[in-house]
Order: C-alpha cells, then structure tokens, then sequence
C-alpha cells in the first residue's frame, strides 16, 4: 500500500464513526448534485470514495430498483459506517482504490465523486480510470457540499491557484483524462463540476 493510501486510511478510519455527525445537514446538496447527473432508471453508477455512502440513498433512488449502485472506498471504517447507517441497502460497498477499479470497462453511466478530488495521489491517471469504466456519453459529478473558500476558512487556510478543484486547473485535468466539463458551480453552499466522458 503506497504512502497515500496510507494516510488517506488513517486520516478518515480516526473521523469514520463521528463523520456523518459532523456534517448532519449535507444531505439535501447531496441529493440536488445527483439529480444534476441525469440518471434513469436502470442506471449503472458508481459512487467513488463513498465514504460513509451519503449519496448511495438519491443514488439509489433515482436509478430505482433496477439500477445498480456501487459505492467504493479505500477506507474500511468509512465503509462499516456506511452499512451501520443502512445505505448497504442502497448500493453495493466495494472496498478498493479508485484507481484500480474491479469493474469492467464501460459498465457504468456516471460516477459520483464527493470530496475524491483532493484524495487523489494521480489525479490525471486517476480519473481516467473513472473514465474507463464510464461508457462514452456517461456522466462524472465532482461534488462537495460547500464551496472551496467556504472549505479552505473550515480548514484555516484561504484558497491558492494551484487548488485542483480551480476552474482554470480543473478543465485540463478533465481533459486530459477522458473527460470534458460541461459545467461549473463554485459558491459557498457547494462546489459541483460536471463532465462527460469522451467518446
């Protein structure tokens, strides 16, 4: 296990049982950012870095009962979490790295990341392998439920040019992934970039 791995599993596995404590008001953006993916029912979708699975319930819900829902993390904790709150019933918990997912390519028609982007220690390589197992026209959502200068004062830091989630930063990124942005929101109730995945 690299280094990242490492630390990104101690630093949520120490906040997994206390997290969705923490943050009790999020659902509500949660639910509003997946309904911008435009899913159907008996949709395919992926729910990478779960977490403690907030999003699997409107995932869930707007795929329906024939839909499939997955939700993976890296962090054993967040995932016993996640099942201890009953979002197991909504999708299933996969515990990987989302940079080397157990799927096949092209299965799914979006991915729902919170939070990931910051998380991820190849950020380019990363999101291609979300771009691989999105079929072409399919959806990603990069979503937090607030913004990033409402996230940076949380942390006690002000936001820098070179943070990822930048407009000018971020639409490279996606390109040279597999990925074109097709919108933008940064404000201070949540930050939500949407991009489809390349033919």
């Amino acid at each position: 296990m690299s280094d990242d791995h490492t630390h990104v599993q101690e630093f949520f596995g120490a906040r997994a049982a206390d997290w969705d404590r923490r943050f009790p008001d999020d659902g509500p953006a949660y639910a509003a950012a997946v309904a911008e993916l435009g899913l159907r029912e008996g949709g395919r979708v992926l729910d990478a870095g779960c977490g403690t699975g907030r999003a699997l319930p409107p995932l869930r819900a707007a795929v329906g009962s024939s839909g499939v829902v997955l939700g993976a993390d890296l962090t054993p904790a967040m995932l016993r979490a996640a099942a201890g709150a009953g979002r197991d019933r909504d999708g299933a918990l996969l515990l990987t790295d989302v940079a080397a997912l157990p799927l096949r390519s092209g299965t799914l028609d979006a991915v729902f990341a919170a939070g990931l982007i910051a998380h991820l220690p190849d950020p380019v390589e990363n999101l291609r392998e979300l771009a691989r197992v999105v079929r072409p026209g399919g959806v990603l959502a990069l979503f937090h439920p607030i913004g990033r200068a409402a996230l940076a004062a949380r942390q006690g830091r002000t936001v820098t040019p070179d943070d990822l989630r930048s407009e000018p930063r971020l639409r490279p990124l996606l390109a040279g992934s597999g990925w074109r942005m097709t919108s933008y929101t940064d404000e201070d109730d949540r930050f939500l970039a949407l991009a489809v995945r390349e033919g």
